[in-house]
């Protein structure tokens, strides 16, 4: 299948299926579209306490703000290049607000509960942190640029002082955890201390179970590209070019006739699989992309 027919197929199933901002990230990243465009629908999931909730995670349904739809939009904010002072604003006073006591924030609010959700979005406490989200949330705030002046503030110390005690005391349990270490331990600027950890991440993505490498493997499993989505991620580090050709391959392969791609996990129903499909599209078009596929 060639290049363009491959981006048609996908451009198709996303305006027929496809939420405004995977729309507008589309548009962004193949035809020229605008950062504003992307931000405008990005600012519809926000509340005004500067996080996000609106089924921005498409099986969390709760309006409210919630740590892991927060850390979609920063990752959506990077994946653009920022350009939104208010939008970034938002989310460093979002994760100030929600950060606990001794570091840390949670998995999830029980607000979540009050409305349509999947069974691992449930909580019985707000007050338990978590490292995943709150591994990625200070690794991104550590990477961007543009607010370095929260860096030697107190609850930014706090956070990061409970991501090392986690890595002390606790050992990543799968693909969650392990992207939640490797984005922190990447852009800290104690790359001294980080460096043992990451030494011991590269021994562990290398234990069988933990990267899926049969690329037709079914279930809920993270395969090869899932750990390497781009050709700059941390995990290429222990996959060969053979293996990664063999993926890529797959991938391309695994489109579907509708042209999205699928998941491969059960969502909250058929509107959140729509969704969820639709971002899941332009992820993989991402990575053909960053793979020269595309």
């Amino acid at each position: 299948m060639g290049k363009n027919e491959i981006l048609e197929r996908a451009k198709s199933f996303l305006y027929k299926n496809g939420r405004l901002i995977d729309r507008r990230r589309f548009e962004y990243l193949f035809e020229g579209g605008t950062k504003e465009a992307v931000f405008s629908a990005l600012r519809a999931y926000r509340n005004e306490d500067g996080g996000f909730g609106h089924a921005l995670e498409a099986d969390i349904r709760c309006p409210e703000s919630q740590p892991v739809p927060t850390e979609m939009a920063f990752m959506i904010l990077d994946e653009i290049g920022y350009g939104d002072p208010g939008l970034l604003d938002g989310i460093i006073r979002y994760v100030r607000s929600i950060t606990l006591p001794d570091g840390g924030v949670p998995f999830v609010f029980r607000s979540a509960m009050a409305y349509p959700h999947m069974p691992w979005w449930a909580a019985e406490r707000d007050d338990v942190a978590s490292i995943n989200p709150t591994g990625q949330l200070i690794g991104m705030l550590c990477k961007q640029q543009v607010r370095t002046d929260i860096w030697k503030e107190e609850w930014f110390q706090r956070n990061t002082a409970y991501i090392w005690r986690a890595f002390e005391q606790e050992k990543p349990h799968g693909f969650h955890d392990g992207i939640q270490w490797i984005t922190f331990l990447q852009h800290t600027p104690e790359q001294e201390k980080a460096a043992p950890y990451l030494a011991w991440i590269e021994e562990w993505l290398q234990q069988p179970g933990i990267i899926e490498r049969d690329p037709e493997a079914e279930g809920y499993v993270q395969k090869v590209l899932d750990w390497a989505p781009q050709r700059s991620s941390y995990a290429g580090k222990v996959i060969s070019e053979a293996e990664l050709n063999c993926h890529l391959q797959a991938l391309i392969e695994q489109q579907r006739e509708d042209g999205g791609w699928g998941i491969s996990w059960e969502p909250v129903g058929p509107g959140a699989e729509a969704e969820w499909r639709g971002f899941v599209t332009v992820e993989r078009l991402k990575t053909l992309k960053s793979y020269g596929m595309l």
